[in-house]
């Protein structure tokens, strides 16, 4: 199954929304961001276009927001949601002259009000490689 795309270009929204330094025109799900949405998130409205008129609204309210200073993979929704996308650069260019961009979402990491760790990302990915290593080692002294 591919991944899903939900267009907003209606006539009475703007074109496109920023976010940070880019010009945010559509957004696009992943399957395995719909899997996670469903996992941690919300159980309820879980469809491709559940998550993209979630996460629209949140965008032109301007409550999307960057989860380092620097960075530009990993984002905050409404202070509490941690999301990973990445950007892809469209081939149309708005009225303006700028650039516009497709908001890929990767993956959901759960909220920070019920997951503590994700409150320092850095530590959580190690914490992760950490526990995914020792995952593979235990299995492989099984096999011997």
């Amino acid at each position: 199954m591919r991944d899903r795309t939900i267009e907003r270009s209606n006539g009475c929204e703007p074109f496109f929304v920023s976010l940070g330094n880019k010009s945010i025109t559509d957004i696009v799900i992943t399957n395995h961001a719909q899997i996670r949405w469903n996992d941690r998130v919300e159980h309820e409205k879980t469809g491709f276009e559940d998550i993209c008129a979630f996460l629209w609204n949140r965008l032109k309210a301007g409550q999307i927001k960057s989860y380092y200073k620097n960075g530009e993979d990993a984002y905050l929704v409404d202070d509490d949601l941690v999301l990973i996308a990445e950007f892809t650069e469209m081939e149309n260019v708005s009225e303006t002259g700028t650039k516009l961009h497709r908001m890929v979402i990767v993956t959901f990491l759960g909220r920070m009000s019920e997951t503590i760790e994700l409150r320092d990302l850095k530590s959580y990915y190690s914490w992760l490689r950490h526990s995914r290593r020792m995952t593979l080692i235990k299995n492989s002294r099984k096999r011997r």
